[in-house]
């Protein structure tokens, strides 16, 4: 594995947010939700993610999920994504998202 410094790591803006809003994205190539986040000073934001397999999206309304918040926003058939959902990726394929063990503030950065 590759090594990065600290400064790399400072570079990457990861923050806590909460989901807002989830419908199916009929034109995803695979099966994904359309999903919009609180993040705090930063706004609501949109991303397309393939968490269908392990989560309903009333599983997903409410909840509080790590996001890679500066990635340059990324079109999706009409639809443009605008942070990136952290997840763990399961030996059958689905995606377990990031969230925090208890609540903090919508925005707030991960250190």
């Amino acid at each position: 594995m590759q090594t990065i410094d600290f400064e790399d790591f400072q570079r990457i803006d990861l923050r806590v947010g909460t989901i807002l809003q989830v419908e199916n994205f009929e034109k995803a190539r695979k099966p994904a939700y359309k999903i919009w986040v609180d993040l705090g000073e930063l706004g609501v934001k949109k991303s397309s993610a393939q968490l269908t397999t392990l989560y309903s999206k009333e599983e997903l309304m409410g909840k509080q999920v790590l996001c890679v918040c500066n990635l340059a926003p990324r079109q999706i058939a009409d639809f443009m994504s605008e942070v990136l959902l952290t997840g763990f990726l399961q030996e059958g394929g689905g995606v377990v998202i990031c969230t925090t063990e208890r609540p903090v503030p919508n925005g707030s950065k991960l250190h």
